[in-house]
């Protein structure tokens, strides 16, 4: 760590914006990989230049900067907060401890096994796989690292299949459900994505996948991608994973679970209430997405001076003890 003390006149946040951009970034890098060492000293960090305008438009510059962080800051703020606000209603929903207007029926204790059919998934690596192929093919490892509970097939990129290789594996429909069938940690007990955008789509499940079609007098579509989100679901699944490194899920782990189910008409309510508060998120997300982009096109402007703004000189300090106020 190395302490910077700002000379007159140079204002610190000027140096911390700098030293924040991506060219010192590159800077530190090419240190780095001429000395062989991942890190950076006091002669070369004194040897980083920057373009140093005057005080008053180091000043607009790092007014400018912050007032974007603060906008990101704000944003993301919302964001957890919206997400902590959709958890909460997604839990009393989904157990039933909360219930939407007009919905008094009392729920149904369902055993899933008696209304779901496991399909066939292929078991072909991720090396074996192709970018052209006509078949698309969902792999496991695709569903660890999605953020989302749905996967549609017309608009997200998948690896893909042969279709000798992919014969006599089911094709997916909407409303299907895909869980990994494996796990390194507990909290990816049980994830999956629901099927949407299906129509005329060849798309199969893949390695380490359990496929399931579920009887949708049951389990209506949107609803039954929130399984993951039920504590009886999962809390199931963890009692039965097996394994030491890895948590392990089968199909009868599955068929095994018995839920309280609300009638489909309430799923319905339920799923368009969560899908609604998700959307929300996800429009804050992008919002989130374009300031953290504007903030790095402002750097890459103002830090480099092909942008100029417009500055107010402020009047010259009386003494010289003002010149630090």
């Amino acid at each position: 760590m190395y302490p910077l003390r700002p000379e007159l006149g140079v204002s610190g946040r000027y140096i911390l914006d700098n030293l924040l951009a991506h060219r010192f970034t590159k800077y530190a890098e090419s240190v780095s990989v001429r000395s062989g060492m991942p890190k950076i000293n006091r002669v070369e960090l004194a040897d980083f230049r920057i373009p140093l305008p005057k005080p008053p438009e180091q000043k607009a510059i790092a007014e400018a900067l912050s007032d974007v962080d603060a906008s990101i800051a704000a944003l993301s703020q919302l964001i957890a907060k919206k997400r902590d606000l959709r958890q909460g209603v997604m839990q009393r929903l989904l157990t039933g401890q909360a219930r939407l207007p007009g919905f008094t029926a009392p729920w149904q204790e369902k055993r899933l096994g008696d209304h779901v059919t496991f399909l066939k998934n292929g078991i072909q690596s991720r090396a074996q796989l192709t970018l052209d192929d006509p078949v698309r093919y969902l792999h496991y490892g695709d569903i660890h690292v999605s953020a989302d509970i749905s996967l549609n097939l017309r608009e997200n990129a998948m690896p893909r299949l042969p279709l000798r290789a992919a014969a006599g594996l089911t094709r997916l429909q909407d409303g299907d459900i895909i869980f990994v069938d494996a796990s390194e940690d507990l909290n990816g007990v049980g994830k999956s994505l629901e099927v949407t955008g299906a129509q005329g789509i060849e798309a199969v499940s893949g390695q380490h996948t359990i496929a399931a079609r579920f009887d949708k007098t049951v389990l209506v579509d949107g609803y039954k991608c929130y399984l993951q989100f039920m504590p009886s679901f999962t809390a199931h699944l963890r009692r039965l994973a097996a394994g030491t490194k890895v948590y392990a899920t089968n199909r009868k782990h599955i068929a095994s679970a018995e839920l309280r189910l609300p009638e489909t008409d309430e799923q319905v309510a339920i799923a368009r209430v969560l899908s609604d508060m998700g959307a929300e998120i996800s429009v804050l997300d992008a919002r989130l997405d374009k300031t953290r982009a504007l903030k790095q096109a402002m750097m890459q402007a103002l830090l480099t001076g092909s942008v100029r703004l417009p500055v107010t000189r402020d009047p010259a300090p009386q003494t010289k003890e003002a010149a630090y106020v």
